[in-house]
């Protein structure tokens, strides 16, 4: 699944390496500014000696493999979907760190606590150095019973946070889009949740619930009607289907069948809507507001679940606290240009 840079596969390797002296510093008896730094910055990436990258490269290496069945458990398939490449390197090193104890379940859970919490507070976005060094000594110290570590403790969210998230550039909107997935969400066409046959089989993508063209019909702002809150993962044929008519016009569509699909159940399509934490309704009504309150009170009490923490709006805060996202029109462009 992942494709992992050159840079990152030495970068764990030298985790190992430089927490390795640090250990046989202690041992010593050195401490404070004598001891090594573990890191794996540029300099400590040009100074990794060649014994070194042959005695832990094979550690390495298992550790991206542990690392791909991983994000593989939390529905994170492409490397397109990946919400943030600096996190690969301390999940790599974690797991090739504790070896098979990520298969214990306190442990899994506690990883997924991590993982998430370093998504959804959008930690790994920039300046991540320190943090992943941290993480990499921290997080085994906290599967044996050490202090909760700082990813952990410092990530926060704030519900506004999600009116916000319009693109695939943000983490934490590729994060929410996984975390649906791994909830079961269905497939609104056929009912099939998104294990990575049906994702790869059937070209699940991100797609508006509201249709962009209804919305724009209704005089519904772009920086409304693209934010996540009205989003969800379908199958690409379901999309078509979708098309840019009301949900209770599509949802009709879909309960009397056609030459793409069978006809689906009333009562089994609120199923497949309710596992999409959308409530069925406020779809049936076309009601977009009362929609997008309900989806973002829903997808707040997601998040909070897998960060193990409440979400809460500091006293004055604002939406403009966030750096506006482009609007969808302009997702590709970007993504281009950026090289992402």
């Amino acid at each position: 699944m992942a494709h992992v840079a050159n840079t990152d596969f030495l970068h764990v390797v030298s985790l190992f390496y430089t927490r390795d002296l640090r250990r046989a510093a202690e041992a010593l008896g050195k401490d404070g500014k004598d001891l090594p730094q573990v890191t794996g910055k540029r300099e400590a990436l040009l100074n990794l000696p060649l014994a070194a990258y042959r005695q832990y490269q094979d550690l390495a290496e298992q550790g991206f493999l542990k690392a791909a069945k991983f994000l593989f458990t939390q529905r994170i398939y492409r490397i397109f979907d990946l919400p943030y490449q600096t996190q690969l390197i301390p999940l790599a090193a974690i797991l090739a760190d504790i070896g098979d104890a990520w298969e214990l379940e306190a442990n899994r859970q506690k990883l997924q606590q991590w993982y998430w919490c370093g998504v959804l507070g959008e930690l790994y976005g920039s300046a991540v150095e320190s943090r992943i060094s941290r993480d990499f000594l921290e997080v085994p110290a906290w599967l044996n019973g050490g202090t909760v570590p700082a990813t952990v403790s410092e990530a926060s969210f704030r519900p506004d946070r999600l009116k916000t998230m319009r693109m695939r550039l943000s983490a934490a909107y590729k994060g929410v889009n996984a975390l649906l997935m791994k909830e079961r969400a269905k497939d609104f066409r056929s009912g099939q949740e998104f294990d990575h046959t049906v994702f790869f089989g059937e070209n699940v993508d991100i797609h508006h619930i509201f249709p962009k063209k209804w919305c724009e019909d209704k005089n519904i702002e772009s920086k409304i009607y693209d934010s996540i809150i009205n989003k969800t993962p379908l199958s690409y044929r379901t999309n078509r289907i979708i098309g840019g008519v009301a949900p209770s016009s599509y949802l009709s569509k879909l309960e009397s069948g056609s030459a793409e699909a069978t006809a689906v159940a009333p009562d089994r399509l609120d199923d497949f809507l309710i596992s999409h934490l959308i409530d069925p309704s406020l779809l049936r009504a076309d009601d977009f507001d009362a929609f997008m309150i309900e989806r973002q009170n829903a997808l707040i009490v997601l998040i909070e679940t897998a960060m193990g923490k409440q979400t809460a709006a500091p006293e004055g805060f604002e939406q403009s606290d966030f750096p506006d996202e482009l609007d969808e029109d302009q997702e590709e462009a970007e993504f281009t240009v950026t090289g992402q």
